[in-house]
């Protein structure tokens, strides 16, 4: 079940898309829990299950997994990938080693 979801976009030569970020709700596992995420890029969809040992830190984790693979993104190197502003951030958490790459209201806050 998604439990949020946040529209980023790209500028392309074609104009303006969407890019839709996906949180799913963590769910039991062996012996963890897990967090699946999901990114719809204009050229594929990036699908990923984060673990945690409790529902709570696989959460975590996979927030700043999301926010990880938006910073490492091609569309953020070269600019063209937003949310409300250009050069605003994301709105999302990063590890600690890749805060140097945060922009915006994202490397004031964090």
């Amino acid at each position: 079940m998604i439990i949020a979801e946040r529209v980023l976009h790209v500028e392309l030569p074609d104009g303006i898309v969407p890019v839709p970020v996906r949180l799913y709700q963590p769910r039991k596992d062996q012996l963890s829990y897990l967090c699946r995420i999901e990114i719809d890029w204009p050229d594929g969809r990036y699908d990923m299950e984060i673990g945690g040992i409790d529902a709570m830190q696989a959460l975590e984790l996979a927030m700043k997994t999301i926010g990880a693979v938006l910073y490492a993104s091609t569309y953020h190197k070269q600019g063209r990938l937003f949310w409300d502003e250009p050069g605003k951030g994301y709105g999302l958490p990063v590890t600690r080693n890749i805060r140097d790459l945060l922009v915006g209201d994202d490397a004031e806050y964090q």
